[in-house]
């Protein structure tokens, strides 16, 4: 009786890649090259991923989705501020990419052109962004509505250049257990939120419309 095959699934192909890449130190050629070595068909593939540029970004999402699962999982972090929201999320995020740290600088660093090496990362920067226009809270928004949409954008954008950054740090970090690490991302967190203080800029909007009523009403 013939052995039935193993049906393959989404999980088994991101593995099989990972492996390949940090074994040959290369991506694979095309799809039908890495289906035919890895023991699967190209429909296998493509019932999964449309490009193998687009499993390479889908590694990085989950390590952003495996990230936010563990954060659900504890009670106390619903209860957390933005700011401790954040420093969690860090901590847990650098846990899991140190398990594939590999892959990670392998991945990132494979193309001469450190741009080609950043498009792995578009599906992670637009899962980061709606992380951080979920955890917004009123602490860090301003009263005025019409500035809101655009003070969102722009804590988005600056948050994820912050991720970017401690990506590069931790990819250079050379201290036992990356304890370094840990330390830029609590000083760069706490400085990042203090920058966020509101209540000035609330200030210097209100008084700018001050100072426009008077413009307007005193001629």
């Amino acid at each position: 009786m013939a052995t039935k095959k193993k049906v393959i699934t989404k999980d088994d192909i991101v593995s099989k890649y990972m492996e390949e890449v940090l074994e040959k130190g290369q991506k694979p050629k095309s799809v039908y090259h890495f289906a035919k070595e890895n023991d699967f068909t190209e429909a296998e593939f493509y019932a999964f991923f449309g490009t193998l540029e687009g499993l390479e970004k889908e590694i990085f999402r989950l390590f952003f989705e495996n990230t936010v699962t563990l954060l659900h999982k504890n009670e106390e972090y619903q209860g957390y501020d933005m700011k401790n929201k954040m420093l969690s999320f860090y901590f847990t995020f650098f846990e899991i990419l140190t398990a594939n740290r590999s892959y990670v600088l392998q991945s990132l660093k494979i193309d001469r052109n450190p741009l080609k090496n950043l498009v792995q990362l578009t599906t992670l920067r637009n899962s980061f962004k709606e992380y951080v226009s979920e955890i917004l809270t009123d602490d860090y928004r301003l009263e005025q509505e019409k500035f809101q949409k655009f003070q969102e954008k722009a804590i988005q954008e600056s948050s994820w250049l912050q991720l970017m950054l401690t990506i590069k740090f931790w990819m250079e970090d050379e201290s036992p257990a990356f304890e370094k690490t840990d330390i830029f991302i609590e000083k760069s967190v706490n400085a990042s939120f203090e920058l966020m203080n509101v209540a000035p800029m609330n200030h210097l909007i209100d008084f700018g419309k001050f100072l426009f009523k008077e413009k307007v009403y005193s001629r």
